[in-house]
């Protein structure tokens, strides 16, 4: 199993970290730091992330596949190589339209 400590300077591709799973999501934890984190997902087709909030920007770049990312009721399809900006405090859930991959950096502010 890669720990953080394993990935420190090397190059690594995001999309190798972690691998689908039927019927799944999962994640991988690269930087964990009292002011903020960056995670690799890797979410089956159907699945996703229900409606929430969180008190810092984040981050989604999406590695592979697509998304159906809600922001404060708005409906953004995100795609592969694309990336989007969850304020602070708005609302926001994600769901795969198709099995996709992504890294989450949030920001503590």
């Amino acid at each position: 199993m890669t720990t953080p400590d394993d990935l420190k300077g090397k190059a690594i591709n995001l999309s190798e970290l972690v691998q689908y799973q039927g019927g799944s999501v999962v994640s991988k934890q690269i930087i964990k730091k009292d002011i903020g984190t960056v995670t690799v997902f890797a979410f089956d087709k159907g699945e996703g992330l229900s409606e929430h909030t969180a008190p810092f920007d984040a981050l989604v770049q999406i590695l592979d596949g697509v998304a159906e990312i809600s922001i404060s009721g708005i409906s953004h399809t995100v795609k592969s190589g694309e990336f989007i900006v969850m304020p602070a405090n708005e609302p926001h859930a994600l769901k795969a339209v198709e099995k996709f991959k992504m890294m989450l950096v949030m920001i503590r502010g």
